[in-house]
């Protein structure tokens, strides 16, 4: 049966807020009041799209009904015009088993993180994408935060009535703008790589960005997305440099650490502890800032919520 999903894409068209899940002061329970809380502050400063269940909300260190529950509160806590695209990974079975309970949340879509398998194909990659759109009618958002997701296979999943976009997580402008010349114009193309290349994706087609800070500084965000619609990149450049320095401690690994970005979610759930919201502990395989990256993370966040939106 043809299904519409221009309200979807439209909703999808903004700031698209990854939300971190708080959990106890041992890491063992969630706390699903605070995480209604932290979002009520995302939807004071505007905020209307959400992503539950990403990586920033810590997807593989949630159990199944963890997920379930992160969701479910996600969409109660929220308005109704409000969109929400909860996040799901795996097997297909898996995806196509939460996904039928998203819906019956009432989510708007899903977004499918890419197949995490040591040994893959492409082809069987797009057999992955299809099937799963093919056995739900939500509409679906595709994740590329790797090579394990090509270009050609997003362009060519781009024409599924119910693949409606992309969140496109890797730092390639040249190969993001050729991507947003090779699929329709209806398909949405989000920057998922958040504030700090956000002017710049948005002149090669972006529709909209990811962000983690917005967690803690939600109206900074929000003003970022209002200049870079308004084309008054001068603006934008402004307020992205105020939050760079911020995604810049992100991207680093913390102390005696090997693996790239490890600093990215306990520094957001430090900003929130800033923001009096409630970030709390990450639970493992990652661990808190050190005491050198808070004191960090206290000057930066100082210069993006002390400077008002320009």
């Amino acid at each position: 049966m043809w299904m519409s999903y221009t309200g979807l894409k439209a909703g999808l068209r903004s700031v698209a807020f990854t939300t971190a899940v708080p959990f106890s002061d041992d890491g063992r329970a969630v706390q699903s009041d605070a995480y209604e809380t932290n979002l009520e502050a995302i939807e004071a400063a505007n905020g209307s799209l959400f992503i539950p269940c990403g990586n920033t909300g810590e997807y593989y260190s949630l159990t199944r009904d963890e997920r379930i529950g992160v969701v479910e509160s996600t969409v109660d806590a929220v308005a109704g015009d409000s969109t929400v695209v909860a996040g799901a990974a795996g097997s297909t079975k898996n995806i196509v088993d939460l996904a039928r309970t998203y819906d019956e949340l009432g989510v708007d879509g899903i977004m499918i993180m890419h197949p995490d398998h040591t040994y893959l194909h492409e082809e069987g990659v797009r057999r992955y994408y299809r099937d799963i759109a093919a056995r739900t009618d939500l509409g679906v958002v595709m994740y590329k935060r790797g090579p394990e997701l090509s270009d050609d296979a997003i362009a060519s999943l781009s024409t599924v009535e119910n693949i409606v976009g992309v969140k496109y997580a890797i730092n390639d402008i040249q190969a993001f703008s050729h991507l947003v010349d090779r699929v329709d114009d209806e398909f949405v193309c989000i920057n998922g790589i958040a504030e700090r290349f956000a002017p710049s994706f948005a002149l090669e087609g972006a529709e909209g960005f990811t962000t983690g800070i917005g967690n803690f500084a939600p109206a900074a965000s929000m003003a970022l997305h209002e200049a870079i619609e308004a084309e008054d990149f001068e603006r934008a450049r402004r307020i992205r440099n105020r939050i760079r320095p911020y995604e810049n401690l992100r991207a680093e690994s913390g102390p005696n650490n090997p693996f790239a970005a490890a600093n990215n979610v306990p520094a957001v759930k430090y900003g929130m502890d800033l923001a009096g919201l409630v970030g709390g502990p990450v639970r493992e395989p990652l661990v808190d800032l050190s005491d050198s990256d808070k004191e960090r993370a206290e000057t930066y966040y100082t210069r993006i919520v002390d400077s008002g939106d320009a």
